[in-house]
C-alpha cells in the first residue's frame, strides 16, 4: 500500500484522527500540543499520526489535503484545519457541535 492509499485508509477508519508532531502524552511542538489539549477539553477520543515517525505522511498529506501545515484534524473524514482553526472553532462551540455528531 502505498503512502496516499494509507492516508486515506487512517481517514476512512477513524471518525476523529489528528496527524500531530509526537503523540498526545508527549506533543513535540506547541501547536500540536494546543491541538491535543482543546480535544482533550472537549471529551473526544481520538486517533492520531506521529508525522515525525512517518516522515513519507509528512510529505504526501500535506499535497493531498492542500494544507501545509502540522497538526491537521480531520472528522468524518472531512479537514477540520490546524491549531488556530481548531482552537477558534473550540472557542466558539463549532467544534463541540462537530465532535458531538461523531459521538
Amino acid at each position: 500500500m502505498d503512502t496516499l492509499e494509507r492516508i486515506k485508509q487512517q481517514i476512512a477508519e477513524n471518525k476523529v484522527i489528528l496527524y500531530m508532531k509526537g503523540n498526545p502524552t508527549m506533543p513535540q511542538c506547541g501547536f500540536s500540543s494546543r491541538a491535543v489539549q482543546t480535544l482533550a477539553a472537549c471529551g473526544t477520543k481520538f486517533a492520531h499520526v506521529d508525522i515525525l515517525a512517518n516522515p513519507d505522511i509528512r510529505q504526501v498529506l500535506p499535497q493531498y489535503a492542500n494544507w501545509p501545515t502540522f497538526p491537521q484534524l480531520y472528522v468524518n473524514g472531512k479537514l477540520i484545519g490546524g491549531c488556530d482553526i481548531i482552537t477558534e472553532l473550540y472557542q466558539t462551540g463549532e467544534l463541540q457541535k462537530i465532535l458531538q455528531e461523531v459521538a
